[in-house]
């Protein structure tokens, strides 16, 4: 299912008719058609079926080295290709305003896929590496994919006047610069993987979920991007040395079950 997602995500991603318009103050608009805003939303889709696969391996008593492999090969199409798509096309209707812009050279457009190699490289070396139970090395593909997937979604809904931003060729280059980075990076980042029900075993990630919700209140769509920066500075409390500490726990529990 996350990989029936992704391909339909990409295929709702690249179907565009998007138009532009000046309104009565003679602002110059860019429509972005709604299948870009449901390719995006089935990324979310997709995310949801990719949390609830290892949920049902368990419960169902079947994990199994397929299945780990199946998991990363689809979150590079769901997470990676996808998003990639949907780079691609907010890069090149933001160079569609300018003077010129329909002529633009298909290399200006073409950095949106370095988010999608990074995104594979992730995963690959998620799969290669044996101490990422508890934490994370590099911010995990699911999350960058659905930060990207919010892009369109908060320019289709207007919030807070900052669609200009999402489609700013600039803003976005950083963006793809910067969560490359961070998902090829050594830097530990928290796992929002519950040990237990315990409040005090799990207070970052409980604390992380309420914040959640109340940006998803206030803020729509919008509450992704800052959902995000958040997930990073509450990755920033945790040391070193605690986090190999939980991994090292992990993985012995597991050798014990």
């Amino acid at each position: 299912m996350n990989l029936v997602f992704g391909c339909i995500a990409i295929v709702l991603i690249m179907q565009t008719n998007e138009s532009f318009f000046q309104s009565i103050s003679g602002e110059e608009r860019l429509i972005i058609p709604e299948r870009i805003t449901l390719g995006a939303l089935f990324i979310f889709a997709a995310a949801i079926v990719d949390f609830l696969d290892g949920f049902l391996a368990r419960l169902l008593k079947a994990p199994s080295e397929m299945g780990k492999q199946l998991d990363s090969l689809s979150d590079v199409v769901s997470f990676g290709v996808a998003p990639g798509m949907i780079l691609y096309q907010l890069l090149r209707m933001g160079y569609a305003r300018e003077e010129n812009g329909l002529d633009i050279s298909i290399m200006f457009l073409l950095p949106a896929f370095l988010f999608t190699a990074a995104v594979a490289w992730r995963l690959a070396k998620f799969n290669l590496g044996t101490n990422q139970t508890g934490s994370f090395r590099g911010v995990p593909s699911p999350a960058a994919g659905l930060l990207i997937a919010s892009f369109p979604l908060i320019y289709w809904y207007e919030y807070f006047q900052l669609q200009a931003l999402f489609i700013n060729h600039w803003f976005l280059y950083a963006v793809i610069f910067f969560i490359s980075y961070l998902m090829l990076s050594n830097r530990r980042f928290m796992a929002l993987k519950f040990k237990n029900y315990s409040i005090k075993d799990n207070g970052l990630q409980y604390g992380l979920v309420a914040v959640a919700f109340v940006c998803i209140v206030l803020l729509k769509w919008l509450a992704v991007p800052v959902i995000f920066i958040i997930y990073l500075l509450a990755s920033s409390f945790y040391k070193e040395q605690t986090i190999a500490l939980a991994d090292t726990n992990s993985e012995t529990k597991d050798i014990t079950v």
